[in-house]
């Protein structure tokens, strides 16, 4: 998924990519928080300049449970909730900071063809050390 945050100073958008994979658990069905185990990476420009790269970067490892639902008369849009934690890492410092990372994400899914689809999504995000922010991202899935 590609999209943009703005929790930088002076709410200018940032990049924000992620990359996700997931895997639906047939005991967790009946789970009202989830029934899909997923693992995802962001990455995100942390500099207080330009949009797609600075040496300033956050580079996060989450993992999450995700609850996918349909919508009444049609097939072609479901929604989802996703429910993460992992650790952010910012880079471009003399060091490497490490920080708790937890988020919550709904969304919608335009379903393209049974293996293909649309996911448009925004997630609400909190590091230990950074107010919550925000972020709208669209991107492109494809199942197999």
């Amino acid at each position: 998924m590609a999209g943009s945050d703005v929790d930088r100073p002076g709410l200018r958008p940032r990049a924000n990519y992620n990359i996700g994979i997931g895997h639906m658990v047939g005991f967790l069905k009946k789970d009202p928080i989830g029934d899909e185990l997923t693992f995802a990476y962001t990455y995100e420009n942390a500099g207080s300049y330009g949009f797609l790269h600075t040496p300033y970067g956050e580079h996060t490892e989450q993992i999450g449970v995700m609850k996918n639902f349909s919508f009444p008369k049609t097939q072609t849009w479901t929604g989802y909730t996703w429910v993460q934690s992992g650790i952010t890492s910012y880079t471009g410092y003399s060091h490497v900071l490490n920080r708790l990372d937890t988020g919550l994400a709904i969304g919608v899914i335009a379903h393209l063809s049974f293996l293909s689809s649309i996911w448009i999504q925004e997630s609400y995000g909190k590091v230990v050390t950074v107010p919550w922010y925000t972020t709208g991202s669209i991107g492109y899935t494809y199942s197999w």
